[in-house]
């Protein structure tokens, strides 16, 4: 499978930017990297970069390479701004064209839904745009705008490498759960593992069903994923040991079932 990563934008072009100086360019190429290597982890899996540091590349030159490499998805990787001051606008969406093709639709929900439970920020959903590069691309593509630059506490989380990371794996596993790509035997080196919070695991997929209603009724996101004929719930993934921890136990005291594991 041949998968393009685009991190929007590049040094020089417009982009958002926070009103303290932070340029798009500098979070989404990070995220792209972090991304890639993740999917080359995957069997079968080529990654192309839409975006190079050496200069800035033009939208028509990213979708015609694509293009003419006939990649089978293309994932566009964004911050967003509200104006250009401080403002309590945040939150996660990603975007599919007008048009709002089936399999772009249904990779752009997964990507949408691992974002939020990894992150913990505001879903905004997925929404449909005439972007150009949801536009000219011949393959599937999607748009993900990972929280806003002009939101302080967003902007700060996405300087850091964490974050970044985070956003980087919720990507890629949107990207291999509509694909059902397959790790490889031996995992690459300096591969990033995640303290996962499950809720539950049941072997009816309507009680899994029944305990996201649930964890959403509480204000707490969640997302159900089948393993070992099992419908497990989890509610978050972090890089960091303490953030799941602190998820874990805001789960319990709202009288939920929740365990940490490393994955």
């Amino acid at each position: 499978m041949k998968i393009m990563l685009d991190a929007g934008h590049g040094y020089s072009t417009a982009g958002k930017r926070s009103p303290d100086g932070i340029r798009e360019y500098e979070f989404t190429r990070m995220v792209a990297a972090y991304a890639k290597d993740i999917l080359e982890t995957y069997q079968n899996v080529t990654v192309y970069l839409a975006h190079s540091d050496a200069r800035d590349v033009p939208l028509q030159e990213r979708t015609d390479d694509a293009n003419r490499l006939m990649v089978d998805a293309y994932v566009s990787i964004h911050g967003n701004a509200y104006g250009t001051t401080w403002n309590d606008a945040n939150g996660i969406e990603t975007y599919v064209y007008l048009t709002k093709p089936k399999e772009a639709y249904e990779l752009a929900l997964k990507i949408q839904q691992h974002l939020v439970v990894m992150t913990g920020l505001r879903d905004r959903g997925v929404k449909t745009a005439d972007f150009h590069v949801l536009r000219e691309t011949h393959m599937t593509a999607a748009l993900s705008e990972c929280g806003f630059y002009t939101n302080k506490d967003e902007a700060a989380r996405m300087k850091t490498e964490a974050f970044q990371r985070t956003c980087a794996q919720a990507i890629v596993q949107g990207i291999a759960d509509q694909y059902h790509l397959v790790k490889k035997s031996v995992p690459t080196p300096g591969g990033q593992a995640f303290f996962k919070v499950q809720v539950g695991a049941f072997s009816e997929r309507k009680n899994a069903d029944d305990l996201v209603a649930s964890l959403k009724s509480k204000g707490f996101n969640s997302f159900i994923y089948s393993e070992n004929s099992q419908f497990k719930v989890q509610a978050g993934a972090f890089a960091e040991r303490k953030n799941a921890k602190d998820l874990a136990a805001r789960l319990k005291a709202n009288g939920f079932n929740a365990y940490i594991h490393l994955d």
